[in-house]
């Protein structure tokens, strides 16, 4: 090994069936009957996805509709003026409105920003941090209240919305601030 990228590229060749031999030494050691465990397992997942698959069902089409119908656009625009008044570049407003429903769709979103705005412009680079410094606050929500079963968020949508808005507000200052 000359450099260190074939050192990580031997690292993850190795690390699934390294996983799987450690987890299979530590059934034997242990006794466990690992054919059973395994059925377990795949039991509890699939319980799991029965409790996350209609909010799932609904949350896709939805965000799908709001890009195809022209509303994020409307949206995107009405507040674009406001977003530059406080330091978030124009074009990343459709990612920023995007990014607490759909991973998928603010990932386009970013690509969009870059393939426009370039990989090194403000835009596309706020972009980048926006999207690498934030979460899908209402899939997570959704998927993860749902698998527990709680029906009463309090304010745990609030919350994240608002350490939505600080990750947005911060990388678009942070950015100004480096390459601005």
């Amino acid at each position: 090994m000359r450099n260190g990228a074939s050192a990580v590229s031997v690292l993850i060749e190795l690390a699934v069936p390294l996983i799987l031999a450690s987890v299979g030494i530590h059934a034997l050691i242990s006794g466990t009957d690992i054919f059973p465990a395994l059925c377990r397992g795949a039991v509890q997942g699939l319980e799991t996805l029965k409790d996350m698959l209609p909010t799932l069902i609904v949350l896709f089409p939805a965000v799908y509709m709001l890009r195809a119908s022209g509303a994020l656009d409307a949206l995107s625009a009405l507040l674009a003026p406001l977003m530059e008044r406080i330091g978030i570049p124009a074009e990343t407003v459709p990612l920023a409105l995007l990014r607490p429903v759909s991973g998928g769709a603010a990932t386009a979103a970013a690509a969009d920003i870059i393939k426009n705005s370039g990989a090194d412009s403000l835009a596309g680079r706020t972009a980048a941090v926006m999207i690498g410094s934030s979460e899908t606050t209402f899939y997570v929500i959704a998927v993860y209240f749902g698998a527990a079963k709680i029906k009463n968020t309090r304010h745990a949508i609030p919350a994240a919305l608002l350490a939505d808005l600080a990750v947005f507000l911060t990388s678009a200052w942070t950015c100004a601030l480096m390459w601005g």
